[in-house]
């Protein structure tokens, strides 16, 4: 449910009903817009009459939600949610609202030389952040699975070099103390409905990159938000990663409807994986600009100094210098669509 409240409503006003629903034994999310303040109400309200809640002097209307997920519905929150993840230079990497986040990388952390090369790279390049994998969920048992709490060692190494905030997937909530330095922190598609994950994270206060699973509907998407929101952490960015589809020409199947229809649906911002949804690099430049154009709030890019010789998924990774024309073009497109 929520409750519009007329622009005349003073603070105390509101204060004193949402103490009065709080009574009711809900929980109140006060969104205040630059012309009308929502109340959100999130629980059982189903003892709450909203004719007598219409009927006062500083409601202007009430409605009823019936989708599931409600922290993360725009009816609860009609301004977009930006995030912001601190730099080493003090300022912020915006994700949302207008801001275009770039987040680059390769797949695997796989040496010191590796990983401070590309970060170097990709920051000349335009990248707001870094990302590499050091907790690999793959396919085979037998394949490289990352170099773990060292991977993440020499992500801090790179973050200490470059500035650029870090990105990196967790699959299991005992490793979370080995994410101290991470500045955003990646569900993977695998991981995107392990409940307990994330609630874990629901109580911590660093950013959550969610990833869509293979299979997955948006509200799916949306309600596996909702569960890291309802812990307290409201600091959720999401991301199409591509669903898995009847076609194998590419890895995935890009889904770049989502994007207009998750900013129909959500608050809050939706980045763009062309990476893993095409797994050919060869793609990725054209895909990179379809995401800009349509709208979406970012990308995560693979990229790699050396793909042919990769641990991990070389086969979509864009050298320095493919990322280097790719940040050009896009900005372009930014430009183009303003």
């Amino acid at each position: 449910m929520i409750t519009v409240l007329k622009r005349n409503a003073t603070e105390e006003q509101r204060n004193n009903l949402i103490k009065w629903l709080e009574e009711q034994g809900v929980s109140v999310h006060v969104s205040v817009g630059e012309s009308v303040t929502i109340l959100g109400l999130v629980g059982d309200t189903s003892n709450i009459d909203m004719d007598m809640l219409r009927l006062l002097d500083i409601v202007d209307d009430v409605k009823r939600i019936s989708e599931s997920y409600k922290k993360s519905n725009r009816k609860f929150h009609p301004k977009d949610t930006v995030i912001e993840v601190p730099t080493k230079a003090g300022e912020a990497a915006r994700v949302g609202g207008g801001n275009f986040a770039v987040i680059a990388g390769p797949c695997s952390v796989e040496s010191e030389e590796q990983i401070v090369e590309v970060a170097k790279r990709v920051k000349a390049a335009g990248a707001t952040m870094l990302r590499g994998g050091a907790f690999k969920p793959r396919t085979s048992p037998y394949a490289f699975q990352g170099m773990r709490a060292e991977g993440l060692e020499l992500l801090s190494i790179a973050k200490r070099e470059t500035g650029l905030p870090i990105v990196s997937e967790i699959m299991n909530e005992n490793h979370l103390e080995l994410f101290e330095d991470v500045d955003v922190i990646q569900v993977g598609a695998r991981n995107m409905q392990n409940f307990e994950l994330l609630k874990a994270l629901g109580q911590t206060n660093k950013p959550i990159l969610l990833k869509r699973g293979l299979a997955n509907t948006l509200e799916e998407l949306l309600m596996s938000a909702e569960y890291i929101m309802a812990g307290g952490n409201e600091n959720v960015i999401l991301c199409e990663r591509g669903i898995r589809t009847f076609d194998h020409f590419t890895r995935n199947t890009l889904d770049l409807s989502a994007i207009p229809a998750l900013h129909e649906m959500t608050h809050l911002p939706v980045i763009v994986d062309p990476s893993h949804s095409t797994g050919r690099a060869d793609y990725v430049p054209t895909m990179s600009l379809a995401a800009a154009a349509c709208g979406a709030d970012g990308l995560m890019i693979e990229v790699h100094n050396n793909p042919s010789c990769a641990l991990c998924d070389g086969a979509q990774s864009l050298t320095p210098d493919q990322f280097d024309e790719v940040m050009k073009k896009v900005m372009k497109v930014k430009e183009a669509v303003k």
